[in-house]
């Protein structure tokens, strides 16, 4: 399509280095929610700028241009470069994938003369004028003892396993510079760490709904997304950025399950991992649950990890618990087989057929079967070996009709079939302490 004329005559009057440079004015295409405000509520300089939005909603990129800014020191993001920059994310592939080389990450947003430089095996980026954006996975909170920084970008902070260690860890080392200060960009949830932050006088708040971003989004993807889940509870957190309370119905609660935090599990005498099968691998389908537990010799239960993932193939979702079974080694897996019968047991047994399968069959409702399981939450028997953000989810928000968005809750099944079979089922001989 023709330019207009006065379009056209202004292209040429600015150039092509004008024009790059116009392309890569963030001020000049931001929304408001993506720029950092002047100051706290208190009129005096923030320390954390929160950024609250529904998935595909900018987030990313507004992180990536705040940190663009830093680096080369330009107004209003810095009076000066800032020379020393953490990056951190849930995993190092997140830092990498997302942070630094995703569409929206720092790469693709510098024009070529001012892109720094990734340095893979250091884990950091190098700009021309020498400011340095190093990378931190949450999975590793000790990493951020001993650097120090002027300023961090945190990603997706509310779904980091171990959020609370990883964040304390990283204040210790905001200490350069006259104000040092870090950005948060996440999907919300209602953790206690988030709420700590909100509460902070020195945080500034910004939120952004998915809908906000259509023009960047592909409109078949809104378009579906706003059709399942708009009005949902899973709807308003995912997309409109909302921090959702938990239901007053639900079998768990928020402060429950953050009492039965730890940060790792004791020594354990049994463990298992459950499956539950999806009835489906198309898109769309349920997910396949696959949770990781064990018990200890004095009784007391310990989530250890959450696998469960959608759109996985019967051969994929096997191989995803027979490695998760490795990685812990397991003692069995217990696989629901109301969804496919031995044609689940036969799938894990092409995997690795000396792996035990113990073969479980619903015969209540969802609701019956978790009471027990939540009865054990109450009387303070089970412990969750770091944060497990989406079953924690669906834990709160499950009550006598199933979730509010009306799906599967595929990983609380994986989680109740495995601490009924650790403490409410049949009795198995204890085999050695095993250590984690």
């Amino acid at each position: 399509m023709a330019r207009p004329a006065a379009a056209q005559r202004f292209l040429s009057e600015i150039g092509e280095a004008g024009a790059q440079r116009l392309l890569t004015d963030w001020e000049l295409w931001a929304r408001p929610d993506q720029l950092p405000p002047a100051t706290a509520a208190t009129g005096a300089p923030w320390s954390t700028w929160l950024v609250l939005g529904g998935r595909g909603a900018g987030k990313t990129r507004a992180g990536a241009e705040w940190v663009r800014g830093l680096a080369l020191g330009r107004a209003p993001f810095a009076e000066r470069p800032v020379g020393r920059i953490a990056l951190v994310a849930e995993t190092m592939a997140d830092v990498r994938e997302v942070m630094v080389e995703g569409v929206s990450g720092l790469l693709a947003i510098h024009p070529d003369g001012e892109r720094p430089a990734w340095e893979p095996t250091r884990r950091r980026l190098v700009w021309p004028n020498g400011a340095v954006a190093q990378g931190f996975s949450a999975e590793d909170p000790e990493s951020l003892r001993g650097p120090q920084f002027e300023a961090a970008w945190l990603d997706e902070l509310a779904k980091w396993r171990r959020g609370q260690a990883t964040f304390d860890m990283l204040q210790f080392g905001l200490r350069l510079g006259d104000q040092p200060r870090q950005m948060i960009t996440t999907t919300p949830r209602p953790s206690a760490l988030l709420r700590r932050l909100l509460g902070d006088p020195a945080t500034v708040v910004s939120r952004a709904r998915t809908a906000q971003n259509a023009f960047h989004l592909a409109p078949s993807f809104l378009a579906a997304v706003l059709q399942r889940y708009g009005g949902t509870r899973l709807g308003r957190q995912e997309l409109e950025g909302e921090i959702i309370e938990d239901r007053p119905d639900a079998l768990w609660s928020r402060p429950a399950l953050e009492a039965a935090r730890e940060a790792t599990a004791p020594p354990l005498v049994r463990v298992v991992v459950a499956v539950d099968p999806p009835a489906s691998s198309r898109a769309g389908a349920d997910a396949c649950g696959i949770v990781g537990a064990g018990i200890d010799a004095l009784g007391g239960l310990h989530v250890l990890a959450d696998e469960s993932a959608a759109g996985l193939r019967p051969a994929q979702w096997a191989a995803r618990a027979i490695d998760l079974f490795r990685r812990l080694e397991a003692d069995a897996v217990v696989a629901e087989v109301n969804q496919g019968g031995e044609m689940v047991r036969a799938v894990l047994g092409e995997v690795d057929a000396g792996v035990p399968v113990i073969a479980v069959r619903a015969t209540r409702g969802k609701y019956l079967r978790a009471e027990p399981v939540a009865a054990l939450y109450e009387q303070g028997r089970v412990h969750h070996a770091g944060a497990f953000a989406a079953l924690e989810d669906e834990l709160c928000d499950f009550g006598p009709g199933g979730l509010s968005s009306g799906r599967s809750p595929d990983r609380l099944d994986a989680l109740v079939w495995a601490l009924t079979e650790l403490a409410l089922g049949p009795k198995a001989p204890v085999p050695r302490v095993r250590g984690f």
